[in-house]
């Protein structure tokens, strides 16, 4: 099985961090799904499942999130409807946020399961097994002119 990509941890921040992503173009930060509307996550692997962690503060999970997979690929989508009220300042984002991922190859995506608490989605599914490579033998029969 292919490793997972991972990020490396440096001791600064990525400039990319530090900024505000809405007006720098996904193709110069070479990360997808970034801009106004991304979900910012998180991967890693713990008692042999892959989780997927979604910062999505403020949501109702019925409501305003959704978590789909289409042939290897895993989609969150979620909607921030602004509140219109008398206010100075908001640095809220609102509107529509998605973020699609490729999940490992062999992954059964009938085992996919997604719990929201405390502002963070947290899809789990269990790691595919790796299956060995099994030899097979071509049998070489004998060419005729």
């Amino acid at each position: 099985m292919p490793a997972l990509p991972t990020r490396r941890h440096r001791p600064l921040p990525d400039i990319f961090d530090w900024i505000d992503e809405s007006w720098i173009p996904t193709w110069l930060t070479g990360r997808v799904g970034t801009g106004p509307h991304a979900i910012r996550i998180e991967e890693f692997e713990q008692s042999g499942e892959h989780l997927v962690r979604a910062e999505l503060p403020g949501m109702d999970p019925e409501q305003d999130i959704e978590v789909s997979v289409s042939e290897g690929v895993l989609t969150i989508r979620a909607e921030h409807s602004e509140k219109i009220e008398e206010k100075q300042r908001s640095e809220f984002r609102y509107g529509s946020f998605a973020r699609s991922l490729a999940l490992p190859k062999g992954t059964s995506e009938d085992d996919i399961r997604a719990a929201y608490k405390d502002g963070i989605l947290t899809v789990a599914f269990p790691l595919p097994k790796e299956t060995e490579a099994v030899e097979h033998k071509v049998p070489i029969g004998r060419g005729e002119d």
